[in-house]
């Protein structure tokens, strides 16, 4: 039997879930995903979360940088956090989130997509 425990940052996802909620109740849906990404700060910055938004990331080969990456928030520097507006998880957006676990080594992604009927996500576990 899996306990809390057993799962990487149970409480903080749960938590940043409830805020998602917070978010859709208050602002709905149908909106741009650049609206949900200023009601997220404000709601994390209303509970004194520790946040990055639009963190860049800079891809180098050979010490020479080659690319960026731009993630949505990084939660209490441990959680990638990456908004979506719509009903679909698609194959993309979650390699997005691969791609940016490997970039920074972290364990944990939250895909969350804001749709008509409230909020989804997927857990997205870097195990390399």
């Amino acid at each position: 039997m899996k306990t809390n425990k057993d799962i990487i940052y149970a409480d903080e996802s749960y938590e940043i879930i409830g805020m998602m909620y917070e978010v859709h109740d208050k602002i709905g849906s149908g909106h741009k995903e650049v609206f949900y990404q200023k009601a997220v700060a404000e709601i994390f910055r209303k509970n004194g979360k520790n946040f990055k938004e639009q963190l860049r990331l800079k891809v180098k080969m050979g010490g020479k940088e080659v690319g960026e990456y731009v993630l949505d928030f990084l939660y209490e520097d441990i959680i990638v956090i990456e908004l979506k507006q719509g009903e679909v998880f698609s194959k993309s957006n979650i390699n997005q989130i691969y791609v940016y676990l490997k970039a920074t080594g972290l364990k944990l992604g939250l895909l969350i997509n804001f749709t008509r009927n409230g909020v989804k996500f997927k857990r997205i576990v870097n195990i390399a």
